[in-house]
């Protein structure tokens, strides 16, 4: 549902070829110094599909803008695609202060924040993070150790109004509940876009 609706909303969303340079010049800087997310992978392989894909460059634009620093996680070689993942230190500080999701939001009678994780990504035309998603990520590094992410939550919590997010605290991954409809400046979300 989630790529149907961004698939609609992204159609004819470009970079101008200035903007696509300096993008693929950042990540190809942070694909080089960061080469233990990818290893056995190379940049040139990863441009290619980036360069043919123009909504997916959008899209990556999109989570870098917002402080989210994508980069190459992986490859997925039975669906032929790179993984990308926001990997930035911490949540990125362009998402913060977001509700999980719109019902959320809208259930809010007052001091309704701008947004929700959940219509930004769809916006963006990017996923939330799983669970098993952001458990692996942590994997590679140590990230929100100061802040936390909504991740994506399961039918069944999220219809008795909950919604799941994680952090990393004394060196261990911790995955929390709280109501769908609370957001703090501390929590924001992580993306990941496959191209």
């Amino acid at each position: 549902m989630i790529m149907r609706q961004s698939s609609r909303i992204m159609s004819g969303k470009k970079l101008l070829p200035r903007e696509q340079e300096e993008l693929l010049r950042v990540l190809k800087a942070r694909f080089e110094e960061n080469m233990h997310r990818h290893e056995g992978l190379k940049w040139i392989e990863v441009q290619k599909r980036l360069e043919g894909d123009t909504e997916k460059l959008w899209s990556l634009n999109e989570m870098e803008k917002t402080g989210g620093e994508p980069d190459v996680v992986g490859f997925d070689a039975k669906m032929d695609e790179y993984v990308f993942y926001d990997c930035c230190a911490e949540s990125p500080r362009g998402r913060r202060s977001v509700c999980y999701d719109h019902a959320g939001l809208e259930s809010r009678k007052e001091h309704k924040p701008e947004n929700s994780a959940m219509g930004m990504a769809v916006f963006m035309g990017i996923e939330l993070l799983t669970e098993e998603q952001y458990r692996k990520f942590q994997e590679l590094g140590n990230f929100d150790t100061k802040t936390s992410s909504w991740v994506q939550t399961p039918i069944g919590i999220r219809k008795l109004g909950g919604a799941l997010f994680a952090d990393r605290r004394y060196d261990h991954v911790f995955i929390y509940h709280n109501g769908a409809e609370s957001y703090y400046a501390a929590r924001g979300f992580r993306g990941s876009l496959r191209v």
